[in-house]
């Protein structure tokens, strides 16, 4: 039950949008930490349709902290692929906000 309550108290501490507080507009990151914080609710949908890049995002760093430790036979492939794909989907996203 602890758990629960600290993830409630994260959201208090979010950070602002530098740049939506100063120029008025979202930048590429904006959504994350809200992304986050509804995945740690469970609410796994909701944080996608928050944030589309957020489970290739998680999934980019999960296989850099494990391809730290262990070395994958195909790193270098599986990297790029997957930082292609979120860089793709964070850029798709934010265009789409203008729309």
């Amino acid at each position: 039950m602890r758990f629960v309550a600290v993830i409630v108290d994260l959201e208090e501490f979010m950070l602002p949008c530098f740049s939506k507080q100063t120029f008025g507009i979202d930048c590429p990151g904006c959504g994350i930490q809200r992304s986050l914080a509804l995945i740690l609710h469970g609410e796994f949908i909701a944080a996608f349709k928050m944030y589309p890049a957020i489970y290739s995002l998680l999934f980019l760093f999960g296989f850099l902290i494990f391809n730290f430790f262990y070395t994958a036979k195909h790193a270098n492939i599986i990297i790029n692929s997957t930082a292609i794909i979120t860089i793709s989907l964070i850029l798709v996203n934010y265009l789409l906000k203008f729309i």
